[in-house]
């Protein structure tokens, strides 16, 4: 019964890059009509990387000085291990960027990777300090009148831990008296438990949140999660190795931890905008945001010291109104108008701007042109998609006439390092209008794997298309040739000749890409054409105590998602099952075509299974077997035993490693 948790999953795998082992050698073929050496720099990518260059003025100024200012330490390991010796995170991992841009990389992107790994413990103001480079994200520190309040404890508890320990070494040990989490991403709360206790909890320690955060948390991607983790693992470059011709950096932050991500309910969700809260003798103002970067989310102000901590609404890159890992559409206009209120409300009274990712911003003056910049890139995208789709422009065509605006050369806070102007107006689009352009042939389109081979055919078979796609290629018309490659892979995956063409594809699209996601998207999916998909297990499936967080509700929906109707060959029936250990009783309703999970019991039940809901979670996580559960006396089934077989039988087990780059 495996569940993998979107966020969870794609975190468990982070860090797993593979060594830098040389591809299988290319296709005679394809080397003799001039494919270039995998790692390589087309002549087109080395004058699109240097004509971006001599565009922007690339030197770090302000921005270099912000991501370096007030280091107090750094951790001197050489890495952050977890409790098996394993490697959470390799401190050394991204010490290649500390050169000059490679003919490898977007030089815009270098730069960005360049200031994000900064590492170590770093001051903002007097009473707070941000530890930053050793996660995707960043854990602020904030000093109340006994202890820390911990705001954003990072993806993992190794790196959780390992950041509050460089803290108390740093500036003298203080106990934890509170903790923020600003939103419901997992790198934003899965290092709780490295930092906090249940006893604390307990014993008072508050644990803030937005409202609706505990929803979002535990069920936001959990029925996609498959999916979504998959693709994740191309977004984030999971199993690419960090190097000059890989992996640099995800634009947000360096990278994933490969740790242990957990969940600590909070105490209270806090909503409203001017909601205050003190804690440890530190005055919170608080701002709601929910719908903007997350389904909850909140900022924060800080009166006493002049501090705004805008969460990830707003930080040092043009986010993801649509992540490629996919989730629900962000609302840009909405997004734009929550900037524009603390711009207007704090922005003359905030000395200093911090986020949950990136560097502080400092002065009066530059807080306010942040915020009014990243106001403004939220409201471009959104008012230039509208103006196109509205003159009657469909998606695609929409998101290509949406030309980058003056402000986005001169300010690479709005850059698009993490989202993009081409993806963030297809995701405005389809807010609006759907995933339907408006044309009526793209209505009804055939699979892919069905036309490929018929577009072959038509182009002149695969000697014609490998002619066409190779002198795209070499005319330096990479999206051309990426689309005329892909239907002959699509046609024909063992086409070797064509595979070696679109990874090279691939290869130079990732070379120039300003974007990290787009960047590592392209060149894992380069890797996966070259050396197939990876042979690297599972993903860690989590932990009971992440899984203990998720309604019950919730958790059965996850299974009803994988429901085959084709191996359900009964008539319909009910399960029930009864979890003393939370007093609840969930029936499953198993019909002909779905599997409806409702609460409560039902009468008449073919079964009925009496398990405590841990004992479920451990049998999810493997960590329990059904035999074991039943002769141990944990699970008691009355009634149709088969009955209960025929529905967990009929439950599909997904692969997790299935073809992306090819059908």
């Amino acid at each position: 019964m495996r569940i993998i948790v979107a966020g969870l999953g794609l975190a468990l795998l982070a860090g797993c890059g593979q060594d830098e082992a040389a591809p299988p050698e290319p296709s005679a073929e394809a080397i003799e009509a001039g494919l270039p050496a995998p790692g390589t720099a087309t002549a087109v990518t080395k004058q699109a990387n240097a004509d971006l260059a001599a565009r922007l003025d690339l030197s770090q100024g302000s921005d270099g000085e912000d991501a370096r200012r007030d280091r107090l330490a750094y951790i001197e390991d050489e890495a952050i291990l977890n409790t098996n010796g394993d490697v959470v995170w390799a401190i050394p991992q991204f010490e290649f960027l500390d050169a000059d841009a490679p003919e490898t990389v977007n030089p815009s992107l270098w730069r960005q990777s360049q200031l994000a790994a900064h590492h170590g413990l770093f001051k903002v103001m007097d009473g707070i300090y941000q530890v930053r480079g050793y996660d995707l994200s960043v854990m602020s520190v904030i000093e109340g009148d006994t202890g820390w309040i911990l705001v954003d404890p990072l993806t993992a508890t190794e790196t959780a831990a390992a950041a509050l320990k460089l803290v108390n070494n740093t500036l003298g040990e203080r106990p934890v008296t509170g903790v923020l989490y600003t939103h419901s991403h997992a790198d934003h709360f899965g290092g709780a438990r490295g930092v906090i206790t249940d006893e604390q909890v307990a014993a008072g320690v508050p644990v803030l949140a937005p409202i609706g955060f505990s929803e979002s948390a535990v069920s936001e991607n959990l029925i996609a999660g498959n999916q979504m983790s998959r693709r994740a693992t191309l977004m984030f470059g999971n199993t690419l190795p960090r190097s000059t011709t890989a992996h640099v950096g995800s634009g947000l932050g360096p990278g994933l931890p490969n740790g242990t991500v957990s969940l600590l309910l909070p105490t209270e969700e806090i909503e409203g905008r001017g909601t205050v809260r003190v804690i440890d003798g530190v005055t919170f103002e608080f701002i709601d945001a929910a719908g903007t970067e997350a389904p909850a989310e909140f900022m924060f102000y800080l009166p006493e010291k002049r501090a705004l901590c805008t969460a990830e609404v707003a930080t040092a890159t043009f986010h993801n109104v649509l992540t490629p890992r996919g989730a629900k559409v962000r609302d840009a206009l909405k997004w734009s108008r929550v900037i524009d209120y603390v711009l207007a409300e704090y922005g003359d009274k905030s000395d200093v701007v911090f986020a949950s990712h990136h560097w502080p911003t400092w002065g009066e003056e530059n807080v306010a042109d942040f915020l009014a910049s990243q106001r403004d890139i939220y409201r471009y995208v959104h008012d230039q998609t509208l103006r196109n789709a509205n003159a009657g422009a469909t998606m695609v065509e929409a998101a290509e006439a949406v030309e980058e605006p003056d402000f986005q050369g001169e300010d690479f806070t709005t850059r698009g390092y993490y989202g993009t102007l081409n993806h963030n107006a297809k995701a405005v689009y389809q807010h609006y209008f759907g995933w339907w352009g408006g044309v009526p042939a793209d209505y009804n389109r055939l699979p892919h794997e069905v036309t490929a081979s018929r577009y072959v055919d038509a182009m002149g078979g695969a000697d014609r298309v490998l002619e066409i796609g190779q002198s795209a290629f070499e005319s330096g018309d990479y999206r051309w040739a990426a689309e005329v490659f892909n239907h002959l892979v699509f046609a024909d995956p063992d086409n070797q000749e064509g595979r070696d063409w679109l990874s090279a594809t691939y290869e130079q699209l990732g070379f120039q890409a300003e974007s990290g996601a787009w960047r590592s998207y392209y060149l894992t999916g380069a890797a996966e054409l070259r050396r197939g998909v990876p042979d690297i297990g599972n993903p860690n499936l989590g932990n009971p105590d992440f899984l203990k967080a998720v309604p019950s509700l919730d958790l059965f929906d996850a299974l009803a998602v994988r429901y085959n109707p084709g191996e359900m060959d009964r008539d319909p029936f009910v399960v029930v099952f009864n979890f003393p250990d939370r007093e609840e009783t969930i029936s499953l309703l198993v019909e002909k075509s779905v599997l409806v999970p409702r609460m409560g019991a039902t009468e008449d039940a073919a079964a009925t299974v009496t398990i405590n809901r841990s004992d479920l979670d451990r049998l999810i996580l493997g960590e329990a077997a059904p035999l074991g559960l039943i002769t141990g006396g944990k699970m008691k089934i009355s009634g149709k035993r088969n009955a209960v077989s025929a529905m967990f039988d009929a439950l599909d087990q997904p692969d997790f490693w299935f073809n992306t780059v090819t059908p």
